[in-house]
């Protein structure tokens, strides 16, 4: 589903935030993507979804190239930034309908499909809410709802449950799950909460320092460790303090 050789990203004046990156993403996977502040996590989470260049190195994304096609590339993922988009003042159901057109949908196609992805994510009849109506929990949903309308195989999640509660978080667990096990949806996500990679991820890839320093399942890396007590031995930090959790 996903390839990168090489990929690095060099800023102006020759700050090199990725330093040749190398990532794997089967189908089906669900990969959480880790670091500590400025490793380099969300320049590779920006480079991957089209929203940066590379400098150089290569890449396949949802079958595509991320430098000769980045176009197609966007239409065969979803992406869900950490700030989130929902409108907080406007019924959400006009700012679905206009999503599910933007990318080619008739209007009563893509009103079918947001009913139809709302349904999905436990959200059926709130559409006519203003987005400030909302829990927190309900918003960071919609977020996924509005980047799941295309019906993307690959969807990135950019620290999807950052300041929900405990309860809130852990329903958002199971969406994601569900959208894996259920819809074959292929996930990689960025996340700061260890007991959320732990619980989602079958792999886990690390990031410091613009490379990837280590890759396996929770239970490889974390060897009889807690998975904070993993990272701090491999970058030297601790995740959870820097998160603030």
């Amino acid at each position: 589903m996903m390839r990168t050789a090489g990929l690095t990203k060099t800023f102006e004046g020759g700050v090199e935030a990725v330093k040749g990156v190398d990532i794997s993403v089967e189908a089906g996977e669900i990969v959480g993507f880790l670091g500590p502040n400025g490793a380099g996590k969300s320049t590779t989470m920006r480079m991957l979804t089209t929203l940066l260049r590379p400098t150089s190195g290569t890449a396949t994304v949802a079958g595509h190239d991320l430098l000769g096609d980045p176009r197609e590339v966007r239409r065969r993922i979803g992406y869900v930034s950490q700030g989130g988009g929902v409108n907080l003042m406007a019924p959400l159901a006009d700012d679905l309908e206009l999503q599910g057109m933007l990318y080619g949908l008739s209007r009563p196609a893509a009103r079918s499909r947001y009913h139809e992805v709302l349904a999905r994510l436990d959200l059926a009849g709130l559409e006519e809410r203003v987005g400030g109506a909302l829990s927190g929990g309900q918003r960071r949903r919609f977020d996924i709802a509005f980047a799941l309308l295309h019906d993307p195989r690959l969807l990135f999640l950019d620290e999807p449950t950052t300041g929900l509660d405990p309860q809130s978080r852990a329903n958002l667990w199971e969406h994601i799950r569900s959208l894996r096990d259920e819809h074959g949806v292929t996930i990689f996500l960025t996340t700061h909460y260890l007991d959320e990679a732990d619980a989602l991820c079958d792999r886990l890839l690390i990031i410091d320092d613009g490379r990837i320093v280590a890759e396996g399942t929770p239970a490889q890396l974390k060897g009889g460790r807690t998975l904070d007590e993993a990272f701090l031995d491999i970058t030297g930090r601790s995740l959870r303090e820097e998160a603030g959790v």
